[in-house]
């Protein structure tokens, strides 16, 4: 059974209407709020084939109010100026062997791996513990680098990944409900404009199905993409 706060929720949206980004996020400010500082996410419903390679979205995209959220940074680098600058950055935990070594035995406790080219060697071998979990340093992401320092940097400050799923849906956090309605829809619509830009060629149907914003606890509002799509 849906809950009081959200049933109250709900009676603020039409749910036959898709909204102008703008109003969007009036009418989520509008919620009940929950009893602790709500994620407020993104959901978009594509139409590609992810099974497809030439259908893969996926990137990144600085937020512009950062994502509120504390990011917990790993680097696998060996000693010397990477690893170094890696600390230097606010890295929370730098190493190589002794990092790889932790993951094997199942350690997962950060939220953004990074590692070096020549780290990448080794770290490949993680794949069946970190890419289930979203965590394999990649270099369409920026997380494989030898700026480690720049990569820390961005991660920290709210830079986001995005990537489709195996339905075709793309999740993104665009903040917190504790964000100004400002903030909140200048993340979004930083986050909407990098999807729209990384449709496949390969697409020939509608590529934007749909957009919905919510927060954690609260039902899902329809965003109108009509002035993101030329």
């Amino acid at each position: 059974m849906p809950s009081k706060r959200y049933k109250k929720a709900l009676e603020l949206i039409d749910s036959r209407k898709n909204y102008p980004l703008k109003s969007a996020v009036e009418i989520l400010s509008k919620f009940p709020k929950a009893k602790f500082n709500e994620t407020v996410d993104l959901a978009f419903r594509l139409g590609v084939d992810p099974k497809q390679s030439d259908q893969m979205v996926r990137g990144t995209v600085p937020l512009p109010h950062g994502s509120g959220k504390v990011v917990r940074v790993l680097v696998f680098a060996k000693s010397g100026p990477a690893a170094d600058a890696a600390i230097a950055a606010g890295a929370e935990f730098v190493g190589f062997e002794d990092m790889i070594k932790k993951c094997v035995e199942g350690w997962t406790d950060f939220d953004v791996a990074v590692a070096t080219p020549e780290a990448m060697v080794e770290v490949r071998k993680l794949g069946k513990v970190l890419g289930p979990r979203g965590l394999m340093p990649n270099p369409k992401t920026g997380t494989v680098t030898e700026d480690t320092a720049k990569a820390v940097r961005e991660v920290k400050a709210g830079r986001v990944e995005y990537k489709v799923d195996k339905a075709g849906n793309v999740h993104v956090a665009v903040g917190k409900t504790s964000f100004s309605m400002a903030n909140i829809e200048e993340n979004a619509r930083a986050v909407i404009d990098a999807v729209v830009k990384a449709r496949p060629t390969s697409i020939k149907g509608t590529y934007l199905r749909s957009c919905t914003l919510s927060a954690t606890m609260s039902p899902p509002v329809s965003v109108d993409l009509k002035e993101f799509v030329s």
